[in-house]
């Protein structure tokens, strides 16, 4: 509405009565009821116009298509593919209290095999279920149950507060010992 009203202001204005004058800053909407359109009215304030999108092509309804924030990125070929060419990812998370690790499957998200200090089988044969021999136990499980999933191959990426040492090397180092090949990536 004041879109128009300083549009029709800054265009040449109101003429009043056939004369050059400007009525000033005065807006009066006019409207010619006979064939029910209204002329030069304002915009409803709650009507479906105002509701619409910047090109004014569809209600507010509908969803618009996400718009890349930068679309000028390229993408490479590597990002778009290192999912399938490097299906499984090997995810280790070790507390104070327990460990565990699992292998997952990058673009369906399962999980293919899955070791911890927690489940009942590991739990009762282990002293302690936090330090190096569990680590290494986890390792060594993970590995056979990823063989009987018929994986074989494996990628992992610390996270960013982890340091690739003790624990979590020992879970690797023991998966590598068992015929799981993990390629490690640190940045």
């Amino acid at each position: 509405m004041l879109r128009q009203v300083v549009g029709k202001l800054l265009n040449g204005g109101v003429v009043a009565n056939g004369a050059d004058k400007l009525r000033p800053w005065l807006y009066v909407p006019s409207s010619a009821l006979h064939n029910v359109n209204v002329l030069c009215a304002p915009r409803s304030f709650f009507g479906v116009e105002d509701f619409l999108d910047d090109d004014n092509s569809r209600p507010y309804t509908y969803q618009k298509g996400k718009k890349s924030k930068n679309p000028s990125k390229h993408v490479s070929f590597k990002q778009r593919t290192v999912a399938y060419m490097e299906p499984f990812t090997l995810d280790v998370f070790i507390s104070k209290r327990f460990v565990q690790a699992s292998l997952t499957h990058r673009v369906t998200s399962k999980q293919v095999a899955v070791a911890g200090t927690n489940s009942k089988d590991i739990k009762a044969v282990l002293k302690s279920r936090s330090d190096i021999p569990a680590c290494l136990s986890v390792g060594r499980i993970l590995a056979e149950r990823a063989r009987e999933a018929d994986v074989y191959t494996a990628s992992y990426t610390p996270r960013e507060r982890d340091k690739f040492e003790g624990k979590i090397r020992a879970v690797v180092q023991s998966l590598i010992d068992n015929g799981i090949d993990v390629k490690i990536y640190l940045d």
